[in-house]
């Protein structure tokens, strides 16, 4: 297939290039086409705008990971409307040149996050449960909406809700480091849920879509086995051999990171259903061999 890619270099798009080159011609948008050629090779085809197109007619599918990283930067008014803007502006865009292609792409697989069904206590989410609304579910219903906007008999869309990625890179990378100092631990109660996945998994599951007609809709792309921020955070110093007992008390997250501090303090609890309905295989279910194998590698 001839598969246009967003957001490729990024932590989860450049592990998916490497995924799908070997068999697929790939399309890849950047906003540094002379980086990421250095990143991922000159054999790819590189967009630097959409603009360029006025359809997609040669592209036979679609992923889309484009978006401003959500934790990059304190939750400000412009912050926030960069981190809104980053991800409806592209998969509107990419809606629009679907809709004007007589030969549109038969698939789309287009990123959201279990920040769409915002803050839980301990109920075992899936794709049909509710939302609390809030800041993260905003972002990812309208983002969610703009892509299923290219649902047609010619083109399925689906819509994968990440949870927290383990792989050489993104949140993980960001946590190790008190974590081995040994000054890791719980996140005030601990009881909050942290719903993950291993970054092969995902890569996984995205091509799994790419294939599967059957499949069309929203997806949680999570691991089977959901766990606690104090479950998580014990096993993440088992895996570093470091111990993990010192708690972050809510307050100190709120004074150094503003509202944003909200992903670490609240959670949810997110579950796989129609993954393992429609038959996709996890590699990775358990989290102490999960944290084991990108630990270790």
């Amino acid at each position: 297939m001839n598969i246009l890619i967003t957001g490729a270099s990024g932590f989860i798009g450049r592990q998916l290039v490497e995924r799908l080159a070997p068999h697929h011609q790939l399309t890849l948008l950047t906003r540094s086409v002379q980086q990421t050629q250095r990143i991922l090779g000159n054999q790819h085809h590189y967009l630097e705008s959409l603009d360029a197109l006025s359809d997609v007619n040669h592209i036979d599918a679609i992923v889309n990971l484009a978006g401003e990283p959500i934790v990059a930067k304190r939750w400000s008014k412009n912050q926030k409307q960069r981190i809104c803007d980053s991800r409806w502006d592209i998969t509107a865009r990419l809606t629009q040149l679907i809709q004007q292609s007589s030969n549109p792409p038969k698939i789309m697989v287009s990123g959201s996050a279990v920040g769409y069904y915002g803050r839980h206590d301990d109920k075992l989410l899936d794709e049909s449960s509710g939302a609390h609304v809030e800041f993260s579910h905003d972002i990812c219903r309208k983002w969610e909406q703009e892509a299923l906007n290219a649902n047609t008999e010619q083109t399925r869309v689906c819509i994968i809700r990440i949870g927290i990625v383990l792989g050489k890179g993104g949140a993980l990378e960001k946590m190790l480091p008190p974590f081995k100092l040994g000054l890791g631990g719980p996140i005030g109660h601990g009881r909050q849920g942290m719903s993950w996945i291993h970054v092969q998994d995902l890569i996984s599951l995205i091509d799994f879509l790419l294939t599967q007609e059957h499949c069309k809709g929203v997806f949680n792309a999570t691991a089977p086995n959901p766990v606690s921020n104090a479950v998580f955070t014990k096993a993440l110093g088992k895996a570093l051999n470091r111990p993990a007992l010192i708690t972050t008390p809510p307050l100190a997250l709120r004074l150094a990171m503003g509202e944003m501090s909200e992903l670490l303090t609240e959670g949810q609890f997110v579950y796989p259903k129609r993954a393992l309905e429609a038959g996709f295989q996890f590699q990775f279910s358990d989290l102490d061999n999960a944290l084991t194998d990108v630990l270790t590698k």
